[in-house]
């Protein structure tokens, strides 16, 4: 039995799913404070964020890794 597992835990999700997972966490303002980029700061929209993301492999990076320590937070309570 051949079943195709992947170990990647952000498997299956869409950037876009992320930032908004994080803004609804955090809003707009702190998920500003948490990654300081400007796409977060001034005038931020899913479009902006996503665009720049898309284009900005260690900004993308930080996105990623602050969306798992939040996951493991809620998941652990």
């Amino acid at each position: 039995m051949n079943t195709n597992t992947t170990k990647d835990p952000l498997h299956g999700l869409t950037l876009e799913t992320i930032v908004s997972g994080l803004v609804k966490h955090y809003g707009w303002e702190d998920l500003g404070h948490q990654i300081n980029i400007r796409c977060f700061t001034s005038d931020p929209s899913i479009k902006s964020s996503l665009k720049f993301l898309r284009k900005t492999p260690w900004a993308r990076k930080k996105v990623e890794s602050l969306y798992l320590s939040t996951q493991n937070c809620v998941w652990k309570k």
